[in-house]
């Protein structure tokens, strides 16, 4: 071999980022860019001509249906974050994509492919979810990890292209700046990071993100996002307005709770706890007297990732049962 013809061989020299070479949890699936791009690759594989997607969703998720021209229609939720949709519409070349909201909904996808053909499910917010035989599916590494970028798919049919791997070293600044300073002073970047993964072709995960990847103990991560769910599900459970259930193998992103404590995310940013906002595109999409509006105004995620525990799920607990003192 001419270790010279290739950089990621080269001998000596400076050192390169340390990362331990342990496994992927997605060693059997398509390793990609971005999950929009995974979402485009089974569209473009299975020839679909038209999609069912829930209003309750992310607007990236058009921006493959807009590149390849597929047809799509929207579809509502119900309170338990399932469709109200009529199945038998589904013909041979179209498709239905099924969120599976937080990670939680496990249990209705087992049931909803025995009731629904030509489905694709999005695991963007259920990295741990196992893959079902036969159905297409993709998930999102950046929503669960330290990584700018990188997602993974499963799809019966495969395409002829050849793909460019991608490059992420001019996307991890957010990640260094937060691990060496702040979140806060890195903000924009990530921004500006986030922005730039808009309108990029397949490609193959970087090098640099499937290293990463290959060296996270993914056993230990899903305890402490379990731990964490748990411990905020036992105190914050009897008011929450989503009726949640967490099985055996679920590993939660999130913990969703929906209250009529409007002020709960302007305290809790007041208090240097950020909580992201799903999806914000929602309330465009919809009427204000919508369930879907309701559940993108009202709905604060709870981060519970594996960067915390029982000390600051407590913390959180106690600024949401003290309302009253603010």
């Amino acid at each position: 071999m001419n270790y010279y013809k290739d950089h990621t061989n080269s001998i000596g020299g400076y050192f390169e980022l340390e990362t331990n070479l342990i496994s992927e949890y997605h060693a059997n699936a398509l390793a990609i860019n971005t999950a929009r791009n995974a979402l485009e690759y089974i569209l473009k594989a299975k020839k679909v001509q038209k999609i069912y997607l829930p209003y309750y969703t992310c607007d990236v998720l058009l921006e493959p249906l807009k590149k390849l021209q597929v047809q799509f229609e929207f579809y509502s939720i119900d309170e338990d974050l399932q469709p109200m949709f009529d199945f038998s519409k589904v013909s041979d070349n179209e498709f239905f994509l099924y969120t599976n909201y937080f990670g939680l909904k496990d249990d209705y996808i087992d049931t909803l492919i025995k009731k629904c053909k030509n489905l694709i499910i999005d695991n963007a917010q259920a990295f741990y979810s196992k893959p079902i035989e036969g159905i297409s599916t993709f998930y999102s590494a950046r929503k669960f990890f330290g990584v700018s970028d990188g997602a993974y798919l499963y799809c019966n049919d495969r395409l002829n292209d050849v793909f460019d791997t991608d490059c992420s070293f001019e996307r991890m600044s957010h990640l260094l700046i937060r691990k060496d300073i702040s979140a806060e002073f890195g903000y924009s970047n990530f921004i500006n990071n986030d922005k730039s993964l808009e309108n990029q072709p397949i490609k193959l995960m970087s090098n640099l993100t499937k290293s990463i990847l290959q060296s996270i103990d993914y056993d230990r991560i899903a305890e402490v996002r379990i731990a964490n769910f748990n411990i905020l599900h036992k105190s914050l459970g009897s008011i929450n307005k989503l009726n949640l259930s967490l099985l055996k193998n679920n590993v939660p992103m999130v913990y969703p709770f929906w209250s009529e404590d409007l002020g709960l995310r302007k305290r809790l940013l007041e208090n240097k706890i950020y909580t992201a906002t799903y999806w914000p595109n929602v309330k465009k999409w919809c009427k204000i007297d919508s369930l879907e509006y309701s559940l993108t105004e009202e709905i604060v995620h709870l981060p519970i990732d594996q960067r915390y525990g029982e000390k600051e799920m407590e913390f959180i607990i106690n600024l949401i049962q003290s309302k009253n003192e603010y």
